[in-house]
């Protein structure tokens, strides 16, 4: 049995700590963390077992540290659990490429890091391209405008999203200026860099399109052993249209995957 603990209720916190409170062989929601500890305490108030509302660094008394919270607070998260050496799942994993030396971290105290797949598809076979030659990753990403809204990037350059009427190319460029600029909406281009070839060697294009009512994204890759394109169409998370439905689902997944008996795919 590994116990789990959570920061963050939101889109994606809130529905993983319910399915873990429903029950996962081998898995056992002891935390959780939240900005507001009494509104935290009011969500999960209901459950079957109601976990401990702690504050974000006292998570790493979980075995397993799930990052679901605002970029903003990613390093207050995940180093704690790192030290502690628990495993470390982040979803805002565009907060990582800017933090690499988190990964130095873990190694110093036996930690993990699992990326969870995400809104993303294919992660294996871009892992497995990756250990032969690959010339070339790409995504494009697109939202309705209202999933792009308060982005740095788009604030620093006085681009008002609210207002775009036909579809608009609102950033070209590498993985890790992606992430900067964007850290609450390229966690599939950050997952994708990190599986591939890199996060200054993937390209990413993100578009804010009126005529769409989902999170489409379109992965190309070019290597020797194969050429792949793939699209996957996520629906945006009602709490959270930065967010698709598919990655707290994505999530647990990854979680089932620590305990289970018959794990498919690497």
């Amino acid at each position: 049995m590994l116990t789990v603990g959570i920061a963050g209720l939101g889109a994606i916190g809130l529905p993983l700590a319910r399915a873990l409170d429903r029950g996962v062989d081998g898995l056992r929601l002891v935390a959780v963390a939240g900005r507001d500890a009494d509104k935290a305490r009011g969500m999960v108030a209901d459950f079957r077992a109601p976990p401990t509302v702690v504050a974000v660094h006292a998570l790493a008394c979980a075995d397993i540290v799930v990052e679901a919270a605002p970029a903003s607070a990613f390093e207050s998260i995940a180093v704690p659990a790192l030290e502690a050496g628990r495993i470390f799942v982040p979803s805002s994993v565009g907060a990582l490429l800017p933090r690499m030396f988190l990964i130095d971290l873990a190694r110093a105290h036996g930690a993990r890091i699992m990326v969870p797949t995400g809104a993303l598809l294919g992660l294996d076979a871009v892992r497995a391209c990756a250990e032969g030659n690959v010339a070339q990753v790409s995504i494009e990403s697109r939202k309705p405008p209202r999933g792009w809204v308060g982005a740095p990037y788009l604030v620093a350059h006085g681009v008002d999203v609210a207002a775009i009427t036909t579809p608009t190319l609102i950033f070209e460029g590498n993985a890790f200026d992606a992430a900067a600029g964007f850290p609450a909406n390229v966690n599939v281009a950050a997952a994708l860099a990190l599986a591939g070839i890199g996060p200054e060697r993937t390209t990413v294009r993100l578009w804010a399109d009126p005529g769409v009512d989902r999170n489409i994204h379109t992965i190309r890759v070019e290597a020797d052993a194969a050429r792949l394109t793939m699209t996957v169409e996520n629906v945006p998370s009602e709490g959270n249209p930065r967010t698709g439905k598919l990655t707290p689902l994505s999530v647990l997944a990854c979680l089932r995957g620590l305990t289970s008996v018959l794990k498919v795919g690497s």
